[in-house]
């Protein structure tokens, strides 16, 4: 069966280890089992670019308390162990993944990851666009945009309902349909 996490980051800055929020859902033998989401103080607080509040509405008051990366990473890579990591824009998601981890000087999990928007063009080719919000609209699915635990989950529904649309029902099916898209952290 399928068994992956859909993950998703929040920023306060355009530097890549600023995440101030982190969402995780879990997804087993093809079904949501846990969302997790984790408010974080990034590194550059209290700074947060005014765009990216303006973008998910998180401020340095929200995270005054929040832990660091650092302290929520232990849980956060419990859930991800072992699994294929799907994002929307994975290269965005990755990316602020690595730098948080090389920040604070962890090593990267050997994860493999997928973009559900490249999972999303191939199951559904004739889409004028691929937004998370315009896919989750596509398919009746309400949801807090731009939030990351949201985000993380309709990512995940997203991707069950691409799998399914492309006949994909085991992890090991994946490699085979998306070829050169399944990249390693």
């Amino acid at each position: 069966m399928l068994d992956f996490c859909a993950i998703d980051f929040e920023t306060a800055t355009q530097e890549r280890n600023s995440a101030c929020e982190m969402g995780i859902c879990v997804v087993e033998n093809g079904e949501i089992v846990k969302t997790e989401t984790w408010l974080i103080k990034p590194p550059s607080f209290p700074y947060f670019h005014p765009r990216n509040i303006e973008v998910h509405g998180i401020t340095p008051e929200d995270v005054v308390d929040a832990p660091t990366f650092e302290d929520i990473w232990h849980e956060a890579e419990n859930l991800m162990y072992g699994n294929l990591m799907i994002a929307h824009n994975a290269a965005f998601d990755a990316g602020v993944l690595r730098g948080c981890l090389d920040y604070y000087g962890f090593f990267k999990p050997k994860l493999n990851y997928l973009c559900s928007i490249s999972l999303a063009k191939k199951s559904w080719k004739n889409l004028p666009r691929y937004g998370l919000k315009t896919l989750a609209d596509h398919h009746h699915i309400s949801f807090n945009h731009h939030r990351a635990g949201a985000d993380a989950e309709v990512c995940a529904k997203i991707s069950l309902l691409a799998f399914q649309n492309l006949m994909v029902t085991r992890n090991e099916e994946v490699q085979e349909v998306m070829k050169k898209s399944v990249k390693l952290l």
